[in-house]
């Protein structure tokens, strides 16, 4: 079945739809939708190219669907790569234009990226915050007070 009939199958009648405004943009919650969008170039559904980024405890997986894949297979039909969880954002570009050079879907470079780059800082360990330095009239009070 091509890729634009299973699109005309799903765009409408889809578990993974969400919408939440009445005249707003319609998300979607499928595997391999790198903007969430309800679009047919985002689509992880309809596309026979798709690329999955999601985050496992081993770091960021990329997910690829081989492309001579037969219908009926699940788990081999599916090329899978991590990405380590302390690498750097030059990593994740080196991997997301690996991707793109060979042609597997150029066009989602960027959305990759973004993605990719979202869960490396979402991954990173936040700073600690100091402690507040008290000035003015309330630092001479507690100066008062310690003498």
């Amino acid at each position: 079945m091509s890729s634009d009939l299973q699109w005309l199958l799903l765009r409408n009648n889809n578990s993974f739809i969400v919408k939440r405004a009445v005249d707003g943009p319609v998300f979607s919650k499928e595997p391999g939708n790198l903007r969430n969008l309800h679009s047919y170039k985002f689509s992880g559904l309809a596309n026979a190219k798709t690329l999955d980024i999601t985050d496992s405890p081993s770091g960021i997986q990329i997910t690829t669907r081989k492309t001579k894949a037969v219908a009926g297979a699940v788990k081999t039909a599916y090329a899978k790569s991590s990405i380590r969880p302390r690498s750097g954002s030059r990593r994740a570009q080196g991997i997301v234009a690996q991707y793109a050079k060979r042609g597997y879907r150029p066009d989602l470079r960027t959305a990759a990226l973004a993605r990719v780059s979202a869960l490396v800082s979402a991954q990173k360990e936040p700073k600690p915050t100091l402690p507040k330095k008290i000035r003015g009239k309330k630092a001479q009070a507690v100066k008062a007070t310690s003498e």
